[in-house]
């Protein structure tokens, strides 16, 4: 297996976040590009290093600077985001991140507060779940 350069899985972890903030399915950005949705998957994955070509036809599609895809990644030699920091990152552009951000601000403080609660208990509970399962 190759290895997989962690700026190839930032800059496609952004693919990823512009063309699910577009609606734009992977076939719909395959076509669009002329390859695979295979090809998308591994560009998306960071498996296969996408091309400066590529890349420049992907901004065009997605509508965005080539620097979109580079924003918020650290530069070389400054130090490593923690691993609290690379977790926010890794799910602010999920599917899933990317979904709940545009739905949270719209709440008012007292659900805010109260989805916090809720994902509070179901972690706790969670926890308490595995530490019993980790006993037997």
């Amino acid at each position: 297996m190759p290895d997989i350069h962690p700026v190839d899985v930032y800059v496609g972890a952004m693919i990823r976040k512009r063309r699910k903030e577009l609606g734009l399915s992977q076939q719909g950005l395959a076509e669009a590009l002329g390859i695979t949705f295979q090809q998308v998957q591994k560009y998306e994955s960071g498996f296969n290093r996408i091309s400066a070509s590529k890349l420049f036809q992907t901004s065009r599609t997605l509508k965005v600077p080539i620097t979109y895809f580079y924003e918020g990644k650290p530069e070389v030699g400054v130090e490593a985001a923690s691993p609290s920091e690379q977790t926010v990152t890794a799910f602010a552009i999920s599917a899933e991140g990317i979904e709940l951000a545009q739905y949270y601000p719209k709440l008012s403080k007292i659900s805010r507060r109260s989805i916090n609660a809720v994902v509070r208990a179901m972690l706790h509970d969670q926890d308490a779940r595995s530490g019993a399962d980790a006993q037997d």
